[in-house]
């Protein structure tokens, strides 16, 4: 029987601040995260015997896109989202990669890896994958976040927008959660302490007195979560964002990086919902932009692109 859990459930938790309810109720662990952040009219949290589910349509309410060079030319695009949250963590010490998002932050947006490379092996979480670090390649915005190949908006880093609207910015307040049911903080311990070298394992995580274990952000690779130490039963199952696709059920194309990066990308919003990414790239300009369709969770594009050689083309492409 599923669950939803009510700000008011979250206020009585945090009044009563016990560090071992916050482990023994798991539950009640995850909406409160969500509540004392301030997103909980964005997020909604239901949970059944086994899993928390944050549900968002992973559109944060801060800056996009903004300041990327290295662009795959797609665009953010709303998302129904439900990420599953393990209720009872077990920690495994076997490390578990993925081509798709590890957690989830408070504010609903899905939290990956720090490459754009597809799935890491074992072997490629003990070394620095340079050519496909999404920060160091200029894949990234701002706010540590980017458009994935499905338009779905993500971060690879610590998502430093998010953190700054939280109302309970701070080291001890949680930003996130790994699909395995452990905690995600910032770059220092809880009370605020330094995390000494060495201290992070190969996830990018350490021992907690009160979850077990949890993982952290870091100024250096790999940033955040890079893998799961947890055990999931259903990690093939885990979700993904369904890509955009034509009326005609055809998947939008990917986009391609323009070789040597773009110039001036600013991503726009409007109130009625549509938007527009423009940049330039070799003294041309060039544009992404949909408005939302009469059609439900769909959206009718006009683009010119480096990928498609700056023809201008139209469509309707819907979730």
């Amino acid at each position: 029987m599923n669950r939803t859990l009510s700000l008011l459930t979250c206020s009585i938790f945090v009044a009563v601040g016990n560090p071992v309810l916050a482990h023994e109720n798991h539950c009640n662990a995850v909406a409160a995260s969500v509540a004392d952040a301030g997103f909980a009219d964005s997020v909604t949290v239901t949970c059944s015997d086994t899993q928390a589910i944050l549900t968002s349509d992973t559109y944060p309410d801060h800056d996009m896109m903004t300041g990327i060079v290295g662009t795959n030319e797609q665009v953010p695009v709303p998302a129904d989202y439900p990420a599953p949250v393990i209720l009872n963590p077990v920690y495994s010490g076997t490390p578990l990669t993925r081509d798709a998002a590890l957690g989830v932050a408070v504010n609903g947006v899905p939290i990956y890896d720090y490459t754009g490379g597809g799935e890491m092996s074992e072997a490629d979480l003990a070394h620095h994958q340079a050519q496909h670090d999404t920060l160091q390649t200029g894949q990234l915005d701002v706010c540590g976040g980017h458009a994935g190949r499905g338009d779905d908006y993500h971060y690879h880093v610590s998502p430093t927008c998010m953190i700054a609207q939280m109302a309970n910015a701070g080291p001890d307040a949680i930003i996130g959660w790994a699909f395995d049911g452990f905690p995600i903080y910032g770059d220092t311990n809880p009370d605020g302490s330094a995390i000494e070298g060495g201290v992070l394992d190969v996830c990018n995580g350490q021992t907690d007195d009160t979850f077990g274990y949890r993982y952290h952000t870091s100024q250096e690779a790999p940033y955040i979560v890079q893998c799961l130490m947890g055990e999931l039963p259903n990690f093939n199952d885990l979700p993904r964002v369904r890509p955009l696709s034509a009326a005609s059920g055809e998947g939008a194309q990917p986009g391609r990086p323009p070789q040597g990066g773009v110039q001036d990308l600013v991503f726009t919003q409007s109130t009625d919902g549509s938007r527009s990414m423009d940049y330039s790239y070799q003294g041309a300009d060039y544009y992404i932009r949909y408005t939302p369709a009469e059609t439900e969770n769909c959206y009718d594009y006009t683009t010119k692109t480096v990928t498609n050689g700056g023809d201008v083309t139209e469509g309707e492409f819907c979730r």
